[in-house]
């Protein structure tokens, strides 16, 4: 049975103060909410803030972003042991707007979840379409070569989550539907049993990402497939958050 995971990626938002009272809000919010896995993933500097917060709870802390070596001369970038040193559980990799603002590119993403599992993160690989590649019907196409290629030399020796986030859907205020979220994410869970094993796929969570809120969660977690979320926008207001998260509950406790 895979558990419900609503993950928080807070993007380039909140100081320090912001970030830690965040934390507290949510964590005060989902005091009672139990059958739901939550990960906060703040920016780097807010990392040790909210570690604080959320220290003995069952909220899992995450990270934006890694670097694929342990330590070196690579200015402004993070490595996993720095990472799992202050205490991450899961890092995002491949966001599309790391693609499209940094130029990451499938080589790279490749590197990074590679290193990550390696040293003992556990990554959520993003994957989705431009609204361009849609209209060309190319949906399938270019998620398969990303997952694909990000898995590339995987044997299934660490724990993976994906999340389906089409880019039309990323803080545009139009996601995707459920039925349209589910065709992907059906497909790749097919795809991870042919890369790997039909076990490995039917324990791997796979998300939805793309304007999320707490009025339509339930569009895609009524289907058994989609595993939960990965939400943007919605995750730095307490009260979206909390909202999606005590929906996904329900979820999870039938």
């Amino acid at each position: 049975m895979r558990k419900v995971l609503i993950a928080g990626n807070w993007k380039m938002h909140k100081t320090n103060e912001e970030a830690e009272a965040l934390a507290k809000e949510i964590l005060r919010g989902l005091a009672e909410t139990k059958g739901v896995e939550v990960a906060l993933c703040p920016p780097f500097t807010a990392l040790e803030r909210v570690k604080k917060v959320i220290e003995g709870s069952e909220i899992a802390l995450g990270a934006q972003n890694v670097f694929w070596e342990e330590e070196g001369a690579f200015t402004g970038e993070i490595s996993p042991k720095m990472l799992i040193a202050i205490g991450c559980k899961y890092v995002i990799i491949g966001h599309s707007e790391r693609r499209k603002y940094f130029k990451e590119s499938d080589e790279q993403v490749n590197r990074k979840l590679s290193k990550a599992i390696k040293m003992g993160l556990i990554p959520i690989l993003c994957v989705g379409e431009t609204l361009e590649e849609r209209k060309a019907n190319k949906t399938w196409s270019v998620v398969e070569r990303q997952l694909t290629s990000a898995l590339n030399g995987f044997q299934g020796e660490g724990e993976i989550v994906v999340a389906y986030e089409p880019v039309w859907a990323i803080g545009t205020g139009i996601p995707a539907t459920g039925e349209d979220a589910l065709e992907v994410i059906l497909k790749i869970r097919e795809r991870l049993s042919e890369l790997l094993n039909e076990s490995f796929a039917s324990s791997t969570r796979i998300l939805y990402g793309g304007s999320v809120t707490p009025d339509n969660i339930m569009e895609f977690l009524k289907f058994k497939e989609i595993d939960g979320a990965l939400v943007g926008g919605a995750s730095v207001k307490s009260e979206s958050f909390i909202g999606i998260v005590k929906k996904a509950a329900l979820r999870g406790e039938t």
